[in-house]
């Protein structure tokens, strides 16, 4: 199973178009095994095979690689670490905050960090409205977490002027409907074995 998942994973990412450091692709297997392992407990994630996961968690995450910079990054509504785990053992330089209310996921997720390793990690289990971090945020992501308003919303306090939101949806929706916030631009996402739509929304503060 593992070797037929790494060769799914290896052609979705050479599909895409996405060069990821020699060692990841195995370690991003490593993560969705330990996810299926937990799930069957705990239903961290509607998707049960593990096929599917790839291209639905995977693949869907990295998607949003290029767009991802250096710096401190909090994945809000993390659930099961998506995208936030996948971004980080893709980018080890760049820190992640994953930020979750549900004590059963962050509690896979701190299993997660620990079991692989991941000291570009840390694990919030907070309401993202009451967390209150020392340093504010280059980028704030949220995939499938609620409607692009209420993003905004609810991480205005972790945003400083240059903060990045992204936004992953599925049907494009360019609504921002929160003064104070310009998008800048939307993307496409072209997700390997996905038949579905996929968009990013870069938003930022607006200068007025």
């Amino acid at each position: 199973m593992t070797a037929s998942l790494l060769k799914q994973l290896e052609t979705g990412l050479d599909k895409m178009g996405l060069v990821l450091p020699e060692h990841v692709p195995a370690r991003l297997i490593e993560y969705l095994e330990l996810l299926v392992k937990w799930n069957r407990a705990f239903n961290l994630t509607a998707v049960r095979d593990p096929s599917e996961m790839v291209s639905k968690h995977l693949l869907d995450s990295l998607a949003v690689l290029p767009y991802i910079s250096d710096g401190r990054i909090a994945d809000v509504g993390s659930g099961a670490g998506l995208p936030g785990i996948p971004l980080a053992l893709a980018r080890p330089e760049t820190s992640f905050v994953l930020i979750d209310s549900n004590g059963k996921k962050t509690r896979f997720l701190n299993q997660a960090k620990m079991q692989m390793q991941l000291d570009n990690v840390e694990v919030v289990n907070q309401r993202v409205e009451d967390y209150q971090p020392e340093l504010y945020f280059d980028a704030v992501i949220a995939r499938a977490y609620a409607d692009t308003r209420l993003i905004l919303e609810s991480t205005a306090h972790l945003h400083q002027p240059n903060t990045r939101i992204l936004v992953m949806q599925g049907k494009l929706d360019k609504t921002i409907d929160k003064p104070g916030y310009v998008l800048n631009q939307a993307h496409t996402l072209n997700i390997y074995g996905l038949d579905a739509q996929r968009h990013l929304l870069e938003i930022t503060k607006s200068e007025a």
